[in-house]
């Protein structure tokens, strides 16, 4: 299928799937006319780098996971470091939440409400 069409089928625009195939998270072949043509397969491929972007893993850490992860909203089977790496990307998340929570109490009290 052609890029349009990808990007109708998973919601993502075909900026950001160009995006994901320069991060290495998609494969295209190229058609003779040059254009981007992508297998069936590549709808799930998609689907599962939009979700785990939405649960803020970066693309480096989504590289490195995708080859064990099944289903639209991505379970995974603990291949090699993938429950290392998943706990490291918790981790990083929950510092940034503890940054985040101390920057509020901050502009709060500058506000008074604090």
């Amino acid at each position: 299928m052609l890029i349009g069409e990808l990007s109708r089928r998973t919601g993502v625009s075909p900026r950001l799937l160009r995006y994901y195939e320069e991060q290495g998270l998609l494969e295209a072949r190229r058609a003779p006319n040059g254009y981007r043509y992508y297998d069936d397969d590549t709808l799930l491929t998609a689907r599962q780098v939009r979700a785990l972007l939405e649960a803020g893993l970066t693309t480096e850490v989504i590289r490195a996971v995708l080859p064990c992860a099944r289903g639209e909203q991505p379970k995974f089977e603990m291949c090699v470091d993938v429950q290392a790496i998943l706990s490291q990307a918790l981790e990083a998340t929950d510092e940034r939440i503890d940054d985040l929570q101390r920057s509020r109490s901050t502009l709060a009290g500058y506000l008074g409400q604090g």
